[in-house]
């Protein structure tokens, strides 16, 4: 399904695609953070793996659901 908003279209695939670009900055920062905590390279791929595809998961479904609320568009 697509939505369309001021001219511009919401589709899965560029909810998707944003999902991935903002968890590749957000894999950057927590690599980063988790080895200056840990200063374990094992430990902090574990920690990083996990959590960031829960995470791209998480965002996807949010944007999904948020693509279907008009609350705050202006026609």
């Amino acid at each position: 399904m697509v939505r369309e908003v001021r001219g511009w279209r919401e589709t899965r695939l560029r909810s998707l695609v944003k999902s991935i670009l903002y968890r590749i900055l957000s894999i950057t920062g927590m690599v980063f953070l988790t080895y200056a905590i840990t200063k374990d390279t094992h430990t902090t791929i574990s920690i990083t793996a996990t959590l960031q595809v829960f995470l791209i998961i998480l965002y996807y479904l949010y944007e999904r659901v948020w693509n279907k609320v008009d609350w705050g568009r202006k026609f």
